[in-house]
């Protein structure tokens, strides 16, 4: 699919409700897709990029990004086909569960994901950035802060 990086990337900025953003750079891609190989998928038709996404997993879950599908060709049951490839791959993968993040002013992009099967969970997606973050001297490593305060000892989760 690195030879479709150009053409997904313009695709994705075309799509209302795909933000291109950390992440997405030729680099990052290209490592992403080395980690996961075959899971990504796009759709051609005569040579014209239909569709993308990016698939993927890390040993537990499941994740799509930018699924995605030119207007020329939606309704035409491309981005059902992406997604059915995608998590077809996955459970080859032994994978049992995905996740796909949908912002919440993407209302369309929300709908295609409940009408294939998707449903709504009851968290809250935070994120981090950690490019170019550096920690501060004076901040204490965990076990030091938790022998400060009244907080137990971290133990190791029980799964």
């Amino acid at each position: 699919m690195l030879t479709d990086y150009d053409c997904a990337v313009a695709l994705w900025k075309t799509v209302a409700g795909v933000e291109i953003c950390e992440g997405d750079s030729r680099e990052e891609i290209e490592a992403y897709l080395r980690r996961n190989p075959g899971l990504s998928r796009v759709a051609e038709e005569n040579g014209v990029m239909a569709g993308a996404v990016l698939c993927g997993h890390d040993g537990r879950r499941g994740w799509l990004y930018h699924l995605a599908v030119a207007r020329q060709f939606r309704r035409r049951g491309v981005g059902r086909l992406l997604l059915a490839d995608c998590v077809s791959a996955l459970r080859s993968a032994g994978i049992r569960r995905a996740i796909v993040l949908v912002g919440g002013d993407n209302s369309l992009g929300h709908e295609f994901w409940l009408q294939n099967g998707w449903e709504n969970i009851d968290a809250l997606a935070l994120t981090f950035n950690l490019s170019g973050r550096t920690e501060s001297a004076s901040r204490l490593p965990l076990q030091e802060r938790s022998r400060e305060s009244s907080a137990p000892e971290p133990s190791s989760p029980k799964v």
